[in-house]
């Protein structure tokens, strides 16, 4: 089978698994902002955002290794599991003893207990679902992203819907699905079979955490990326327009969502294609037919943002949900260039050159709290979005120069500037209630298509090559 087809049925049985879990994601955020005002939403987004900022830390990153080693044939499954079980075990033992750090942050007390149960269940359950991908088991980790977000819906309609829990009832229930889907994967699995203490092998121990480690603030620096925003606008503005702000984000996270199923599949054809002599040109196709597919969705996301934000986000109980869809456009554009970054730092991954991954996260990071700082107090909330679209460009920028250090793949640069100047016409007109603007935006879907249809022919026809 060629490795375009490859890549295409892997990427569509992680397009089965998450399509599931993703509607069922819809219904979740219609639940929260159904059931909780914009602070409450607020804090529930911290919370979930400090698990997501502690779970690399606690964890030494060591999953990412799990996919790098598991999938390479040149390295033992079952060392390269039990000495991540290992790395886990010691990491949340550590974590376990400094855990009341965490009340020094004022939205952390009252929660503290369910904060740390969150960030051990979900390690366990990444560790089972990404060995389970290294182990090219890719139909039972789609299933399981459907059967863990099921189980996360029916907790959250007993604990907060029925119950009224709120922000604790949202904790518990996603440290129960968690559970459920990470331990219905080991079982079905069998990933006892991979783990002994015979098993560790501390060579290959040290080049895992060599290369894990540097992943650690590379993923703490897009998460304080990801997070600053809301911060600075709580602090800045106030709780109830970050809660907002976080609303905003649900229709760009469409974009995201084609990102992740994509790269899933990519990273283990990347792996795979490493030692190949026409992977420049793989690349190549890859990355100008990904970047067509989210420029196409990200057009079309815009065109369509404001019917699409009300149906996401509940304005039952608090009617200021409704003003999201103003900050949504531009958000799409910057989780475009995420995803991007994204695609990008599969060739650091590929090329075991992570600390690369981390200087240029560095940037976007450092770009987006000044830029924060600065714009917030004279713009508001449309400040915080430009900080996030100046900090993802810078790193985009950065890294496409990089990377083709390492990989020269080619670029079209013209296109991608063309794509961005189309995209950015349709966010002023999305926002506005100009009398013209469904013909602007069907003329600007047209443009897009014609843009960027040659990319995805050309790899379309590589995929149906025998």
């Amino acid at each position: 089978m060629n490795k375009y087809r490859t890549l295409a049925i892997n990427t569509v049985v992680f397009a089965i698994g998450s399509f599931g879990s993703k509607i069922l994601s819809f219904f979740l955020n219609y639940l929260y902002t159904g059931n909780m005002d914009a602070s409450m939403y607020n804090t529930k987004d911290v919370l979930e955002l400090c698990a997501n900022f502690l779970i690399p830390v606690v964890t030494f990153s060591i999953t990412d290794a799990v996919i790098r080693y598991g999938l390479d044939r040149n390295y033992e499954k079952r060392a390269v599991f039990s000495n991540a079980v290992t790395v886990e075990l010691c990491g949340m033992a550590i974590f376990l003893l400094l855990s009341p750090l965490l009340l020094l942050y004022p939205d952390v007390r009252g929660y503290l207990l369910l904060l740390v149960g969150y960030v051990c269940i979900s390690s366990y359950r990444h560790l089972s679902t990404q060995f389970a991908r290294a182990r090219g088991l890719v139909r039972l980790y789609a299933l399981d992203g459907i059967f863990c977000t099921l189980m996360l819906f029916v907790f959250n309609l007993l604990f907060i819907a029925k119950l009224k829990w709120g922000v604790t009832g949202f904790m518990f229930s996603v440290m129960l699905s968690d559970f459920c889907s990470g331990t219905m994967v080991w079982l079905i699995a069998g990933h006892s079979r991979y783990f002994s203490r015979k098993y560790v092998d501390r060579e290959l121990l040290q080049v895992m955490l060599r290369f894990s480690l540097p992943l650690i603030p590379t993923a703490l620096l897009w998460i304080i990326t990801g997070f600053s925003d809301r911060l600075f606008i709580r602090h800045m503005i106030g709780a109830a327009e970050a809660g907002v702000y976080g609303a905003a984000t649900k229709v760009p996270n469409l974009i995201s969502m084609v990102s992740t199923i994509f790269y899933q599949a990519w990273n283990m054809s990347a792996i795979a294609e490493n030692d190949s002599a026409g992977r420049a040109s793989f690349y190549s196709r890859v990355y100008n037919a990904y970047q067509s597919l989210l420029v196409l969705a990200a057009g079309f996301l815009i065109a369509l943002v404001k019917p699409l934000s009300a149906l996401i986000n509940n304005t039952a109980t608090d009617a200021s949900f409704g003003k999201a869809y103003l900050y949504t456009p531009m958000l799409i554009i910057a989780v475009l260039l995420m995803c991007l970054n994204q695609f990008l730092s599969s060739i650091y991954t590929v090329s075991k050159h992570t600390a690369n991954s981390f200087y240029t996260s560095l940037i976007a990071a450092v770009a987006n709290l000044l830029c924060n700082f600065i714009l917030i107090p004279k713009y508001g909330v449309y400040g915080a979005i430009v900080a996030t679209f100046i900090s993802y460009f810078l790193c985009f920028v950065v890294r496409l120069f990089d990377t083709r250090r390492f990989i020269p793949f080619r670029v079209y640069y013209l296109r991608f500037a063309i794509n961005l100047s189309v995209l950015f016409g349709m966010c002023l007109v999305a926002v506005n209630e100009f009398s013209w603007r469904i013909p602007f935006q069907i003329a600007a879907l047209i443009v897009l298509v014609a843009v960027n249809c040659n990319a995805l022919l050309t790899t379309a026809r590589k995929l149906l090559r025998k």
